[in-house]
């Protein structure tokens, strides 16, 4: 039986990093002791005029492949995971593909979970590859969030930031990926959302990032501390045995909370939030890279990813690196 397994990581943010006190200086009503206190954000990286989400996850992918040691040629699919595309279609994958150099005919699509698009996105690699269709996957997580921020909502505008994170997934006779779990809840659409679309040339709803602050705190923290249990379960595998904990990277307190509720140390979690921000689809895949790249996360170590997101969206992936 053939498994998937992460062969390299690879991530991208734009630009010098913006302080909390940055944004306060461009007239925004808030304070760095504001923003930190109650999400953990120091700062946070924003794309410039021109810049786009397939460019970010260009440079995320190619050191994703740097790292695996692989070419672009040695994929047969890129699945990029964003709500922030950069058109309506063709796809940001598609656009990625071509930019990267892969095969003509490699399979390249987008995927939107929102904040849970890379744990979807590495479930449904996995399926792929473990039904013996493809043997190489890039699994990329890209947002330019700047482009639906609301800057006169500090609510909002201080959470997120711009980047993208990739993995290479591959066919392995040893298992890498152990257990994921996807789920879904509609009817908590209204607490997060951008309910902007363009009809007939014109711009119909809002165009910017609403939510419900509160209402996302109390549903994310039950139902991340939910799946990672689903997840460890699945693989059967005690708490004890789990290396690291990457929860989507949001807010400090739900992470802390979330780790709490589960019984995980604080200093087997990977915060990124505090020099990220909330980069949705990006930030699991942030995290992981550099968890990797800095020496914490080791091979043979598990690691446990989990996200969640507007839709209401969650998921969880228990890996074995």
């Amino acid at each position: 039986m053939m498994f998937s397994r992460i062969a390299g990581t690879g991530g991208f943010v734009p630009g010098a990093p913006v302080t909390n006190q940055d944004l306060v200086d461009r007239g925004i009503d808030t304070s760095d002791e504001w923003v930190s206190e109650r999400t953990g954000i120091r700062c946070r990286h924003l794309v410039s005029d021109g810049m786009s989400t397939s460019q970010l996850a260009i440079e995320a992918a190619r050191r994703a492949l740097e790292s695996a040691g692989l070419k672009a040629a040695d994929l047969d699919m890129v699945i990029v995971a964003t709500t922030t595309p950069d058109m309506v279609f063709p796809s940001t994958a598609c656009l990625v593909q071509g930019a990267l150099g892969m095969p003509v005919g490699a399979a390249a699509f987008d995927l939107q979970a929102v904040c849970s698009g890379f744990v979807y996105a590495l479930t449904v690699a996995d399926k792929f590859i473990r039904s013996g269709s493809h043997r190489r996957v890039l699994v990329i997580g890209a947002e330019t969030l700047s482009r639906i921020l609301d800057w006169t909502d500090r609510g909002t505008c201080v959470l997120f930031g711009d980047g993208a994170g990739a993995v290479i997934l591959e066919a392995d006779e040893t298992p890498g990926i152990l257990a994921t779990a996807m789920h879904a809840d509609g009817s908590q659409a209204g607490i997060l959302s951008v309910s902007g679309q363009v009809s007939g040339g014109n711009l119909i709803g809002c165009p910017f990032i609403r939510m419900d602050g509160q209402a996302v705190f109390k549903y994310a923290v039950r139902v991340l501390s939910e799946v990672a249990q689903e997840v460890l379960d699945q693989a059967v595998l005690p708490l004890v045995q789990l290396d690291w904990l990457i929860p989507h990277q949001a807010n400090i307190r739900i992470m802390q909370a979330t780790a709490k509720k589960l019984g995980v140390l604080p200093e087997r979690v990977v915060v990124t939030v505090d020099r990220h921000g909330n980069t949705s689809a990006a930030s699991v895949p942030l995290a992981l890279d550099v968890a990797v790249r800095d020496g914490r996360i080791k091979r043979g170590q598990t690691v446990l990813v989990e996200g969640v997101g507007g839709g209401f969206t969650w998921g969880a992936a228990l890996l074995r690196y």
